[in-house]
């Protein structure tokens, strides 16, 4: 979608590094995990919803840049992958409930029909509410090997991520945004820091305060993560006009008919990728005192802005 604008050192430092394949075992490492996470019980009906969207696929991005990021500062996938799928946990929540009549009202998701077509409303909202809280507990009960104070501040991050200062509140005004005609950028970019970036920060930095990370680590992955999670909302708004259902896996155009406001409405899809690549650039330069072993960070950064779906 985008020319990324590589500079010679970047291109020096990723010409080894293959992103479908780094993408393809974390992929399979976290879907593993994901799978035994979460096993039928009792009653069997709402945990075959909670499974039925927990497992249907998906880039798994969140989960992935937490392993990435971990690993960057020098821990193992063993201490963070309990983190990684309690962020698919949320993530599978926030898109369950957005699909709710109530809200977006879509019938698809990752190509498959949304669960409250599937289960009713009704166990949508629970199967939402049971994925959320199970985080939780995923994190505190199944996280080895790691000073509790660490775990507690990934427990206290993931709360405050998905609360009214995080997630629901950048729903909220999401909702609020719809048919009106005077939303800014900036506004815009407070909707979106709240109910997208949010939680591709948190994913980088959980990852990365697991395996130990500094005050000064912690401060450039914020810088990278803002930026990567912004672009990516970015790419989403322009996928929404020029992708398929198919290449999409829901439906397209449904902002168009929500009124909402998007930054392809505001900027132009031109302005709109030049602003993506721009805060990707941003994103990789707070990389470089990493070197190569920032290069699985380095590179999603530059999948954000290429990807298609």
């Amino acid at each position: 979608m985008f020319t990324t604008g590589e500079k010679p050192a970047e291109q020096i430092a990723n010409k080894d590094f293959d992103l479908a394949v780094y993408l393809k075992e974390k992929q399979q490492i976290v879907e593993d995990a994901l799978e035994k996470s979460l096993p039928i019980a009792e009653p069997q009906k709402i945990f075959h919803a909670m499974r039925y969207s927990l497992l249907a696929g998906g880039k798994r991005l969140r989960p992935i840049l937490c392993l990435a990021s971990c690993e960057l500062i020098g821990g193992n996938l063993e201490i963070a992958l309990p983190t990684a799928c309690a962020l698919e946990m949320i993530h599978t929540m926030s898109l369950i409930h957005d699909d709710l009549p109530a809200m977006d009202n879509d019938d698809y998701r990752r190509g498959k029909l949304t669960n409250h077509k599937v289960y009713g409303e009704n166990i949508a909202i629970l199967a939402g509410d049971g994925l959320l809280s199970f985080a939780f507990e995923h994190v505190g009960v199944e996280t080895k090997n790691v000073p509790a104070q660490r775990v507690l501040e990934v427990i206290t991050r993931l709360g405050r991520t998905v609360g009214a200062t995080g997630l629901v509140g950048g729903q909220v005004l999401d909702l609020e945004s719809e048919g009106e005609s005077d939303i800014t950028v900036e506004s815009l970019t407070a909707i979106h820091t709240r109910k997208t970036g949010a939680l591709l920060e948190t994913s980088v930095l959980s990852g990365a305060i697991l395996a130990g990370a500094s005050s000064e680590d912690i401060n450039r992955l914020s810088v990278y993560s803002q930026n990567i999670g912004l672009a990516f909302q970015i790419v989403d708004d322009i996928l929404d006009i020029t992708a398929t259902k198919e290449e999409l896996g829901k439906t397209a155009g449904k902002d168009l008919q929500a009124e909402k406001a998007t930054y392809p409405k505001l900027l132009g899809i031109e302005a709109s990728k030049q602003q993506a690549q721009q805060m990707i650039d941003k994103a990789i330069d707070q990389l470089s005192v990493y070197g190569q072993k920032a290069q699985a960070l380095r590179a999603i950064a530059y999948y954000v802005v290429d990807r298609k779906n």
